[in-house]
């Protein structure tokens, strides 16, 4: 069973020499836009290799002279994939540790003694448990102590590591915000060992770290980005396509204290090693015409007449030989002939992704329609990762098809149960309490005593406790009902709304449990009863939380084995991909966009607000201000006015899709 496709997606074809080059000669031309060397791999495990090469031979070299090899490492979870290999090296007998010193990056402040969730014990249970390091060789700052005796821990901190002769090699992640170990912005380039105040985009990206619900501690005793840059050599690793921004300013941008991670550019031998994901915005990737020759693809002439359009700010059909030649596309004139040739192509590419009949329409032509015209009507299966997902991301698409006659069906695959606020239990406990008081004269003693057992838990619960099991199976009835108004809002009947509750969620914790065959399993018996026509699943594949992506997994795999099987009606079945309140599709890769109209997106915001859990008081709102229903108008209505900007059709919002075919 393959249960990880959605890492097996490429939506843009990237040519080797983009990312391997094969010379110095080819490299040195198409990276003059990158600031740091910059190593770019297909697969995560292909670059945790090239990092390991790299420290397995600096610690062999050192061994030959009978020196220390000094290593700083962090604790991100972009680590993880290093250490393993670096673990798998030390089992296969091909590098022992016992000539390695290593310093801990950075560790929380402050901390309780026995904290499981130091940085340091998480490096130990990733790493140092695993292989020979001797246990005094191992070195770091404490968070445990009184903060008047930090700034003598920090400088101690320091000497010792010059008392090893320095740091040889430092690995470190990348955090969203270019913070580098816990440098948050505003780090300046010689800043020392010192206590710094932790970011909420830190924090939350520490919380990931712990697995856990404990709160992360508001505060950081860091190396320096000086001290880091007084290493040798560093490695910076980030995957993903969540770190490409921060990726592409760390990279090709300006030295500034509001990224930290940008003062690697004035170092002499440091190393960003990132996968294709993560490198998605660097020029070499995105803009490959700004630095080589390319192979003109009809994805690539989008995305390069859409950039330029931005530059000109001209709609297509405006576009003249001249905009092409001053701004490096001459390639693509000599392609087609001229402007004009190009830009009908593409502006008739676009025009045909806008479509009113997300299920197709039936009598009709549909040899330029994203979806076919039969059959109709179809069965659809909507897949929503948590219970407001499906409305927030594809409320005014799920409006249409119930509207033009399709037989919809929504599920619902996680429980959404730790997005729940306590104060939303304690409301319904009273009702609950309250409706047995004045209806069944206290006779439920069930109730009675939940609501005394409930209420005293919630009454003793501390910061970061996992919920007992009865709350939160309230919190996952919240949702339910929450899900089941929004869709009674739709006109979606009820006995179409199914709650998978896939089991990898039910942690009770931040951190989920493994997407196992069991999860597959329950998404796969709802597909072979359905056997839908059309399918519908999230694409948010840069969910910092990595719910979306999990349960993506869980219906790519289900899917797979139904294709294995040769099941008849995944032959007769498209599968479109959404994106949620986080990003939207680039535009070269749309391939299906739903109009709405400024009443069907008050419509699709009142849907979202039957989700009245998740509105001000949701715990996952992350560093954007807005709520929900807001974040999703303002995407819909980019996409549409990046549409209206192309010289397309005007409309006031828009939904975007993009297929997917079976791998």
């Amino acid at each position: 069973m393959r249960l990880h496709l959605s890492s097996e997606i490429v939506l843009n074809t990237i040519p080797e020499e983009f990312y391997a080059p094969k010379s110095a000669v080819e490299r040195s031309e198409i990276t003059r836009q990158e600031k740091i060397r910059t190593d770019i791999f297909p697969k995560v495990d292909d670059a945790a290799r090239n990092i390991a090469d790299a420290i397995v031979a600096e610690i062999k070299a050192k061994e030959v002279l009978g020196k220390y090899c000094v290593l700083c490492v962090g604790t991100g979870q972009s680590l993880t994939p290093v250490f393993n290999e670096l673990i798998h090296r030390y089992e296969e007998k091909q590098v022992s540790f016992k000539n390695v010193v290593l310093f801990n990056a950075y560790e929380y402040f402050p901390l309780q003694a026995d904290s499981q969730h130091s940085a340091i014990f998480q490096l130990r249970e990733r790493l140092l448990n695993h292989i020979d390091i001797p246990e005094q060789n191992v070195y770091s700052l404490d968070g445990t102590i009184a903060q008047e005796d930090v700034q003598k821990q920090c400088r101690l901190y320091q000497q010792r590591i010059q008392t090893f002769g320095g740091i040889d090699v430092a690995l470190l992640g990348i955090g969203r915000a270019g913070n580098i170990a816990t440098n948050e912005p505003g780090s300046g380039l010689t800043s020392s060992t010192r206590l710094i105040l932790v970011d909420a985009i830190s924090r939350e990206e520490m919380t990931m770290s712990f697995g856990t619900n404990e709160p992360v501690p508001p505060c950081s005793i860091t190396l320096g980005v000086g001290d880091i840059l007084g290493a040798r050599k560093i490695y910076l690793t980030a995957w993903g396509e969540e770190k490409a921004d921060i990726i592409q300013k760390a990279v090709e941008g300006q030295i500034t204290e509001a990224i930290p991670a940008s003062f690697l550019q004035t170092h002499n031998d440091a190393h960003v090693v990132i996968d294709l994901s993560a490198a998605g915005k660097l020029t070499r990737i995105i803009h490959p015409w700004l630095v080589a020759s390319c192979k003109w693809t009809d994805k690539l002439t989008r995305a390069a007449l859409v950039w330029l359009c931005g530059i000109t700010k001209k709609p297509i059909l405006k576009l003249t030989n001249k905009d092409y030649n001053e701004n490096g596309l001459s390639e693509l004139l000599a392609l087609y002939g001229s402007a004009y040739n190009a830009n009908i192509k593409i502006f008739n590419d676009l025009q045909h992704t806008i479509t009113g009949w997300p299920g197709g329409k039936p009598n009709a032509d549909d040899t330029y329609r994203p979806e076919r015209a039969k059959p109709f009507p179809k069965r659809v299966v909507v897949f929503s990762p948590h219970p407001d997902d499906d409305v927030i991301s594809m409320g005014g698409t799920i409006q249409r098809l119930v509207n033009q006659g399709h037989d919809l069906h929504v599920a619902y695959e996680t429980s959404g149960n730790i997005a729940v606020g306590d104060e939303e239990v304690t409301r319904f406990m009273h009702f609950v309490n309250g409706f047995n008081q004045l209806f069944l004269d206290n006779k439920d003693e069930k109730i009675t005593k939940m609501y005394k057992d409930i209420k005293k838990f919630l009454a003793n619960k501390k910061e970061g406790d996992v919920d007992m099991p009865d709350v939160r199976t309230i919190k996952g009835l919240i949702r339910r009902g929450e899900a089941r108004t929004a869709c009674t809002y739709n006109n979606i009947p009820l006995d179409h709304v199914h709650f998978l509750d896939l089991p990898f969620y039910e942690s009770g914790k931040i951190e989920k449990l493994p997407m196992t065959e069991k999860d597959v399993e329950i998404v796969r018996a709802l597909l072979q009863k359905v056997q839908p026509h059309e399918i519908f699943v999230a694409g948010d594949l840069a969910d910092p939380h990595g719910t979306h992506r999990k349960c993506t997994d869980a219906v790519f795999a289900a899917i797979d084995l139904e294709k294995e099987a040769d099941a008849a009606w995944l032959k007769d079945c498209k599968i479109w991909m959404y994106r949620g309140a986080w990003a939207e599709w680039e535009i070269e890769n749309i391939e299906m966009c739903v109009p709405m109209s400024p009443e069907e997106l008050r419509a699709k915001r009142n849907a979202i607000l039957k989700h009245s859990s998740q509105m001000e008081s949701a715990p996952f709102l992350g560093n954007d201000e807005r709520l929900f229903w807001q974040r999703a108008e303002d995407r819909n209505r980019g996409t549409a006015q990046l549409y209206d900007d192309l010289g397309l059709a005007s409309y006031e919002a828009m939904e975007a899709f993009v297929e997917y075919k079976p791998l």
